[in-house]
């Protein structure tokens, strides 16, 4: 039994790696800040799942599936909130082309808070 929680430990590291490496080559390959966004953060947060379900199983003590948990936990509450303030943040920098967006609330938040993009005032 133990050989066989040692196999599906080093897939689930494997797999978590290979995660990784997608969410890696997509920050070198996706053109704008909002693509490479949403290529990085889906992969990133599952092949953290991945690896520390990888260890979990690899070590099985309760200590190493208490820090796995803990880390779980965190990724899953801090990735979508980082995704989203380096997002607005880029918005608000001006390094998002607006007319690719299809629906932009952001904008209408923005102006009615009285925030002025220098590229409307250029305008």
């Amino acid at each position: 039994m133990s050989d066989f929680f040692d196999l599906l430990g080093a897939i689930f590291l494997l797999l978590g790696a290979g995660l990784c490496l997608a969410a890696a080559v997509t920050l070198l390959r996706f053109p704008d800040v909002l693509s490479k966004m949403h290529g990085i953060t889906k992969p990133q947060v599952l092949g953290v799942l991945c690896v520390t379900t990888g260890i979990a199983l690899s070590l099985r003590t309760w200590p190493t599936l208490a820090i796995c948990i803990v880390i779980v936990v965190l990724q899953l509450f801090t990735a979508p909130v980082a995704g989203t303030m380096v997002s607005r943040s880029a918005y608000r920098s001006g390094l998002v082309d607006r007319g690719t967006l299809v629906v932009d609330e952001l904008a209408e938040d923005l102006s009615g808070s009285g925030f002025i993009q220098s590229r409307d005032v250029e305008e």
